[in-house]
């Protein structure tokens, strides 16, 4: 069967995504191109309502999200929980402060970032917590204003990671400042049959 697995597949993604450490889209990507050589694939970066909206109006066979409302027309298969921790950059006033001497009040009082993207309603009350005075539409867009060492903001674990070991990012009280988010991957409901979808979302499947 897998050698006439012909075509393409228009995967919509989230940033930031590359540096899950359990890699199952990277995996599930693999394990296509091996069973279909000359499967053409398509990768779009774009925001969750974006994503959500190509694979709706089927510009995208599949979009991997941060699952918050499920959208009638989709159908959502969670993959994996993402936690996110709130930090702060060298140079901010709170970044040698030890977490113990670290007042909830204190926290409340720095500049901090909103996402203008959909977030559960428990997720957002972390940041209606906090004295939000900027925003951004992505997560990369809340890593530059957290490094310039002037807000503090919620940031995926792994995604802060490599900045975090180098000394630019430090977490503030991280066994009580983070949330976890589910991301799932999202499919149109009725969709016609699609060998390579349908080969991919096997493979997304059993990557876990």
């Amino acid at each position: 069967m897998h050698s006439h697995l012909r075509g393409e597949l228009i995967i919509g993604l989230t940033d930031n995504l590359v540096t899950m450490p359990h890699m199952r889209v990277t995996d599930a990507l693999a394990s296509l191109k091996k069973k279909g050589p000359d499967v053409q694939i398509q990768i779009r970066m774009s925001t969750p309502g974006e994503v959500e909206q190509g694979v709706l109006d089927g510009r995208l066979h599949v979009g991997v999200i941060p699952q918050v409302g499920a959208l009638s027309g989709l159908e959502y298969q969670p993959l994996y929980s993402e936690r996110s921790q709130l930090y702060c950059g060298v140079g901010h006033p709170l970044f040698f402060v030890k977490d113990l001497d670290l007042r909830e009040q204190r926290i409340q009082e720095q500049d901090a970032i909103a996402p203008t993207f959909r977030l559960p309603a428990t997720i957002q009350e972390h940041y209606q917590a906090l004295n939000c005075t900027a925003s951004a539409s992505d997560r990369e867009g809340m890593a530059f204003l957290i490094l310039t060492g002037q807000y503090i903001g919620y940031l995926p674990d792994h995604y802060a990671r490599s900045w975090v070991a180098e000394g630019r990012l430090r977490a503030l009280k991280p066994y009580s400042c983070f949330y976890d988010l589910t991301l799932a991957s999202a499919t149109r409901k009725g969709r016609r049959p699609h060998l390579v979808l349908e080969t991919f979302l096997e493979s997304l499947a059993m990557s876990g």
